[in-house]
């Protein structure tokens, strides 16, 4: 499972706003607000995965430890964002 904050540094790697990736994970954009509220908003599983696989077909690897969690880019693609279908 994706953190709030791991979707919103992922985002700031790729350099998309909200719209940005709600579009590639085939997702409302309420549904986004409420997958990176810190807010105890409930979400469904297969949302905060649809985000996950949009923000991985891109090149972001979420990165989870005993000492926290974050999130790196392994690659720049070079013909722009993939969009999931």
């Amino acid at each position: 499972m994706i953190t709030a904050r791991q979707s919103r540094a992922a985002r700031a790697l790729l350099g998309w706003n909200q719209e940005t990736l709600a579009d590639m994970a085939l997702i409302s954009l309420t549904a986004l607000k409420r997958v990176e509220s810190e807010n105890s908003l409930p979400v469904h599983e297969s949302t905060r995965d649809q985000v996950r696989r949009a923000l991985e077909e891109n090149g972001i690897v979420f990165l989870n430890s005993d000492q926290g969690e974050g999130v790196m880019i392994v690659r720049q693609n070079r013909q722009g964002p993939k969009r999931r279908t």
